[in-house]
């Protein structure tokens, strides 16, 4: 009895190995959330540009030209890869 639960302990669903291994995931997904939150917190800046009075007009030039491709006289615009 000893030795079955001692194995479970080792390499059971909620053993040592996989405390490891839960460790890992924890690790990538507590990378992950941070990625999200800096993102967020760029969007969240960017909003807070657009809701300004009148907006901030460099703001609103850069995605009048990205999303909608929208150039001035005589100006071409390219679509960029990737932001």
């Amino acid at each position: 009895m000893v030795s079955y639960f001692g194995a479970y302990a080792i390499w059971g669903n909620r053993g040592i190995l996989s405390l490891e291994d839960t460790q890992a995931q924890l690790g990538i997904q507590q990378q992950q959330l941070a990625e999200l939150q800096a993102s967020r917190a760029r969007l969240e800046h960017r909003i807070a540009l657009m809701e300004k009075d009148g907006g901030d007009s460099d703001l609103v030039e850069e995605l009048a030209r990205t999303q909608l491709m929208d150039g001035g006289p005589n100006q071409v615009a390219l679509p960029r890869a990737g932001h």
